[in-house]
Parts: C-alpha cells; structure tokens; sequence
C-alpha cells in the first residue's frame, strides 16, 4: 500500500495573443478497487467553466474553452491517491481452455477494440516473431509476459527520438523510444496473437531502485488474461504493474488517453511544457510541496511552422482556394 501526491503542471506559451482556446484534459485518476482517490485539485488559467463526462471506455474527460485573449493556458492537477497491492493471476487453468476462451470472445463488443490492429507495414514482422513458438506449450500470461521482456531486451530506452505523434513503423524500425512507444509495440505483438489488450495512462511512483518514466506522464499496457481479467504489464521496466503504478485512462492507444488535447484561433506558434512531481509517505528524500520542474515537448507539428494549430491550418486552406478562384 502506497499514499502518493502527484502534481502534474501543463503549460502552454503563444508568441501572440490567442483565443477560444478548446480543450480536452484526461486527468482524473481512476477510482477502484486498487486505487482509491483520496483529493483531486484541479485549476486552469482563467477559471473556465469544465464539463466532466465519462468516455466509451469509462474515461472521465474534462472539456472546456477560454474564450478570452490570452499568452499563456496552464492546466495544474494535484493528486492524492492511495494504491493497493494488485494480486497476480494464478494462471492454473489449462491452456488449451485459455485460448479457447480467447478465440470466443474475438467478436464480443467489449474487446473488439482491443483486438483491432493499427494499418502498420511492420505488422507482419511483429506476427512472424509472436508466432515462432506453439502457443499449445504454454499460456496466455506466459505469453503476454515472454512479450514484454522481448520488448525490454530488444528496444533501447531514449528520449527525444521520439514524439507522441511517432507511427508504429517508425518506433519498431529504430528499435528505440520511450513508454509510449513501447506500449504501442506491445499492444501489436499482443493483439496479433488473438490477446485483447488496451493502451494506459498515467504515472509511475518512484523505488529504492530507480524507475524508467519517473517525473513525468507514463504509459503501459493492460493485456486480458482469461479467467483473471485486466492485468497491468510494463515493457518500459520489464515489470507486472501493481501498486507504483497510478492509472488515469485505458483506451485503444495514446489518442484515447492523451491528457491534453486542444486548439486554439490565431495565429501564433506555441509551445508546450510538461512537469510532474511525485511524493509519498515514508520518502525522506521527497519534498511533498515541490513544485514540478518543466520541461518543453515538441511533436511532429511544432516545428516552427502553423501545422500544429487547426484554425491556422483552415486560414490557409481558405486562401488557397481564393486564389484558386481568381
């Protein structure tokens, strides 16, 4: 049992004033048996009235505008939350059942989702390797697990030669990048071989020994193991995920979770800075207040030009077809 603070600052910065600024935050931490959310605060600049629903995967989503001009949106969410110990499956069902089971539940609605497979030219190398061994020798759990330490012993963890916005292709031929990656590589190699499997969001705490992903959002991979349910795998630490782990949102891959989504009117570049700090009861080294150290995140899109504002993208569209008209 842990009791964690999470405080997770989201910053976003405008060359020029912007405004109706839309936006989509994913940062309600689930509430469960295993997770218990003992205090959310949450705060955006300019005080906008936030609409919270739930999503087709049980999400709750926060949508908001800020209609006012403004350089600068800052999302801040503070957390306490306690996690339990997550039990281990037994795994003592014979196999064959197992997949059996498996193949009976390929067209229930519930886990078509998660079967489904993303348009990706590496798919059928990542199928070629899941299927090199019997799966009649052995089980799901094996399986989903033999898959995440391949994962943890073939890619190299590095940052920055990746983005949020990276395919499925791009990580699996440079064999490198960061949680999210791995996660995409893992949900692939997992659904090809008929195992339902979800991408997750949120954080993980840190250990004694070190965790890869510390201060900042992570990602993992829930695979669904017959007769025990969803159970939380971590090819970034080559770990079952129990209670270091604190989960935010489950979805098809990082476009269901991504914890900020949003566009704004204007004409100006902008940029992204992330931070998250983690503190927890027994840490001496932890200081519970500090405040998150920032730092920028660049995609695909943000790279000095206007392609990553969709208003921007819209002017332009409109005078190209002015100019085709005269």
């Amino acid at each position: 049992m842990h009791r964690f603070k999470i405080h997770h600052i989201t910053q976003y910065s405008y060359d020029f004033p912007v405004r109706d600024s839309a936006n989509q935050i994913v940062l309600y931490p689930v509430n469960d048996h295993f997770q218990q959310v003992l205090s959310h605060e949450l705060s955006v600049s300019g005080n906008p009235l936030i609409d919270v629903y739930k999503d087709y995967y049980g999400n709750e989503v926060g949508a908001f505008m800020l209609i006012e001009s403004h350089n600068k949106l800052i999302i801040d969410s503070k957390i306490e939350v306690l996690t339990l110990p997550v039990p281990v499956p037994e795994d003592n069902e014979p196999k064959e059942v197992q997949w059996s089971k498996l193949r009976e539940i390929r067209e229930h609605i519930p886990f078509i989702d998660f079967l489904t497979q993303e348009i990706s030219d590496s798919l059928r190398e990542i199928s070629k390797i899941t299927h090199l061994q019997d799966h009649d020798t052995t089980t799901p759990l094996k399986e989903a697990i033999k898959l995440m330490e391949f994962i943890f012993d073939n890619f190299k963890y590095l940052k920055g030669v990746t983005t949020v916005e990276s395919t499925l292709d791009e990580v699996w031929n440079l064999k490198a990048g960061v949680c999210q990656d791995f996660a995409h590589v893992l949900l692939a190699m997992l659904r090809s071989l008929g195992i339902p499997a979800r991408y997750v969001s949120g954080y993980i705490c840190p250990n004694k020994n070190g965790m890869r992903g510390e201060g900042a959002t992570h990602a993992w991979v829930e695979a669904y193991i017959p007769f025990y349910g969803w159970l939380g795998l971590d090819p970034t630490n080559n770990c079952i995920v129990s209670d270091l782990h604190v989960r935010l949102a489950v979805g098809r891959n990082f476009l269901d979770c991504s914890p900020v989504r949003g566009t704004f009117k204007g004409v100006s570049q902008q940029r992204l800075e992330v931070g998250v700090s983690v503190s927890y009861e027994g840490d001496s080294s932890s200081e519970p207040e500090s405040k998150p150290i920032l730092s920028e995140e660049q995609s695909k899109n943000e790279d000095n030009s206007a392609q990553g504002n969709s208003y921007r993208k819209y002017l332009e569209m409109m005078q190209q077809q002015q100019q085709q008209q005269q």
